[in-house]
């Protein structure tokens, strides 16, 4: 698992910046389905990991739900499957990653609509949630959406507030 933060090298940079990759704390991945099926098995899979874990399911069940749907609506290749891929990091960031079979298909940024639509929105909401989120192509044909949480600042707004129940 990589997420967005390990580039070892950067040919294109005179310097040679090299930054070290280390070992994720906890690690957990799995091949499914490329159904609408398999995108809610994704969300419950993941709630379970990180409870398990010990670590607060919300926000990154719902930035998993819409990688996963992204997955299964634009990466599906009929009879290849998505994987679901979650991590810690030793500096305490949840790396999640959705890997699908349609590396053609690049997601796009988008801004926000002025006219209400039904659809699109599943981006902006990870943008929202997520620290830090973006694309790897690779392996071929296949591309990694990605995103990263910062465990630290979720655990703190999940934390309860004096004076409520």
């Amino acid at each position: 698992m990589r997420c967005g933060s390990d580039t070892v090298s950067d040919v294109n940079q005179h310097d040679q910046r090299t930054v070290s990759v280390q070992a994720p704390l906890r690690q957990f991945a799995v091949p499914l389905s490329a159904t609408r099926r398999g995108a809610r098995l994704a969300r419950l899979l993941a709630a379970e990991r990180l409870r398990a874990w010990g670590l607060p399911v919300e926000p990154a069940d719902l930035i998993v739900a819409e990688l996963a749907a992204n997955a299964v609506l634009h990466g599906r290749v009929p009879g290849r499957s998505f994987r679901l891929g979650l991590s810690v990091t030793v500096q305490g960031v949840l790396c999640i990653e959705v890997t699908d079979a349609r590396g053609e298909v690049l997601p796009a940024r988008r801004r926000a609509a002025v006219e209400p639509v039904e659809s699109g929105h599943g981006l902006l909401l990870v943008e929202e949630l997520a620290d830090r989120w973006g694309v790897r192509s690779g392996p071929v044909p296949c591309k990694t959406v990605w995103a990263e949480l910062h465990i630290a600042r979720v655990s703190a707004h999940d934390a309860p507030q004096p004076g409520r129940g």
